[in-house]
């Protein structure tokens, strides 16, 4: 294996919205063992359908964004699908060699807004909280799946990994938390590639470890380097 596809051997594909277009054409040309997807797909039909040119070609791994939970039927058409299997979110999964954890959603006042403390113990607590008529319709998925401090605590105690995949940003950037810088030195990881922010960039973040943005529908590989554009 040259050098060149030892670093592509790994893709990770900035949020779609409903764009797969340039995912579909980076594993064509470059042919990786795997790509990773950072949320906010914006399914109108199961990610299976978007993604069948490739299906049999690549692994496909991802987490989700607030996106991906705005419906129940943005929801199922992800959680649902036949990649329901693959989520990284809260895990750490050996890719190409490599090991890639995931945090999925993002931070929410009602919830855990670093740096402030969360509200909450864990979803029971916040449940426990509220009216009968919450408590009988249930948490939101917004709010359900948003980003929670002790799944957060639970990973920097029990993971280690080589890159952690995020959809919301660390503290390089303007608009990003360094509750994810944190989570990754924590677990070890040297390299954090986010979405959310539709911004490509390269930047570092304390102790060494690079950060990658990836921008809206556009693919970097391992060294950060951007392959494709929206």
């Amino acid at each position: 294996m040259s050098e060149t596809s030892i670093h592509n051997r790994i893709l990770f594909a900035g949020d779609p919205h409903g764009n797969f277009d340039s995912i579909i054409q980076a594993v064509l040309q470059y042919q990786p063992e795997a790509v990773v997807m950072l949320g906010d797909y914006s399914l109108r039909q199961a990610l299976d359908v978007y993604l069948a040119p490739i299906a049999e070609l690549t692994q496909i791994w991802w987490i989700y964004g607030n996106h991906d939970v705005a419906s129940t039927a943005d929801y199922a058409n992800l959680f649902e699908s036949g990649y329901k299997d693959y989520s990284l979110h809260l895990k750490v999964q050996e890719v190409a060699g490599l090991r890639i954890a995931g945090l999925g959603g993002i931070f929410m006042a009602k919830n855990w807004y670093p740096p402030l403390r969360s509200k909450w113990e864990n979803q029971a607590h916040w449940l426990q909280s509220q009216s009968p008529i919450v408590k009988r319709s249930g948490m939101p998925l917004k709010l359900q799946h948003s980003i929670w401090q002790h799944e957060v605590a639970e990973m920097r105690a029990t993971v280690k990994a080589d890159i952690l995949v995020t959809h919301e940003a660390p503290s390089c950037h303007r608009y990003g938390f360094a509750a994810i810088d944190h989570l990754a030195d924590a677990i070890g990881a040297r390299h954090i590639f986010h979405g959310h922010q539709h911004e490509y960039y390269n930047k570092n973040v304390f102790n060494g470890i690079a950060v990658t943005g990836v921008a809206n529908a556009a693919v970097v590989n391992l060294l950060g380097q951007q392959l494709s554009k929206s």
